[in-house]
């Protein structure tokens, strides 16, 4: 289930939840649902504050109506296997084993992030956030490959990401994940293709299907990852990519993609690998909606 799905799913909802009041669905009329990434109020896979847009519309606590959705998302669907409320009327969804690999498939076959928009009537409706990977293709099985050794452009890229984020070009220039955070965004796109390229060599291709369960590095990054296509305004989105990078590289430490020393390959391999190529098809994405180039090797 992608935040767009969910947000959906929400909307249907919401008017069973309210089902005491007359005239719900009018009321709800102006309420729009947003989900996105779990800030600092719990875990989970996605997170939305509609319950208390919901409670002011219809004068009922946001506490109760936070928890009849939760409720009500975990009886009717299937996908979801846990819902919480927190602080006082956050909702928080886990997503269950077959929503979680149906996301990791969709981020890694659109390169967007998920559907265009996570919200109920935003995001682009030109096509340009459904980006593949550039510089990989697929092979006759349709896992990605490298055709080739496309790198950056430091002299279109730096002033293009620094008019986006407002920062310093001499400081992006310091090419160092410490100094510069269109590096970090780049060598974690490289390091992606890096490891697909590895992957191949040891027979490893991306499975979706090995993805579940995962580890609460992995839970983390899959939450940023969805959230992607609801940010549209460049700074915002270059400081997402920055935030993806950095969790890839926490998963990457915490969750290896590929076997080490004697560990032989296997299904949990294939399931991380999944997870690191659709943090390269967002990042690409990204990063193309930037015009800053994705390179395959640094």
């Amino acid at each position: 289930m992608t935040p767009a799905q969910l947000s959906r799913t929400i909307r249907h909802t919401l008017p069973r939840v309210l089902s005491d009041d007359g005239g719900a669905e009018e009321r709800l009329a102006g309420v729009r649902v947003v989900v996105e990434s779990p800030p600092r109020r719990g875990g989970g896979d996605y997170a939305t504050g509609v319950a208390f847009q919901a409670a002011a519309a219809c004068g009922r606590p946001a506490q109760e109506v936070a928890e009849e959705l939760c409720a009500r998302l975990v009886r009717d669907e299937d996908v979801v296997a846990e819902a919480i409320v927190v602080a006082g009327g956050f909702v928080n969804v886990t997503l269950g084993p077959a929503g979680r690999t149906a996301l990791v498939r969709t981020l890694a076959e659109s390169g967007s992030g998920a559907e265009s928009g996570s919200s109920e009537g935003s995001g682009p409706t030109d096509g340009s956030d459904s980006t593949v990977l550039p510089g990989l293709l697929a092979d006759e099985s349709g896992t990605t490959v490298l055709p080739g050794p496309p790198t950056d452009i430091p002299a279109q890229d730096i002033p293009r990401w620094a008019a986006s984020t407002g920062e310093d070009p001499a400081a992006l220039a310091v090419r160092t994940e410490r100094s510069s955070s269109l590096f970090r965004v780049q060598y974690a796109h490289a390091r992606v293709c890096s490891l697909l390229r590895n992957g191949r060599r040891l027979g490893l291709r991306p499975e979706p299907e090995s993805a579940v369960p995962l580890c609460a590095a992995g839970a983390r990054l899959l939450a940023l990852l969805a959230d992607r296509a609801r940010i549209t305004e460049p700074g915002a989105l270059a400081r997402h990519l920055d935030a993806v990078a950095g969790a890839f590289a926490v998963f990457h430490d915490a969750c290896p993609p590929l076997p080490r020393g004697e560990e032989k390959p296997g299904a949990a391999h294939r399931g991380r690998l999944a997870l690191a190529e659709a943090t390269g098809a967002v990042l690409a994405g990204g990063l193309s909606q930037l015009g800053v180039t994705a390179p395959a090797q640094l």
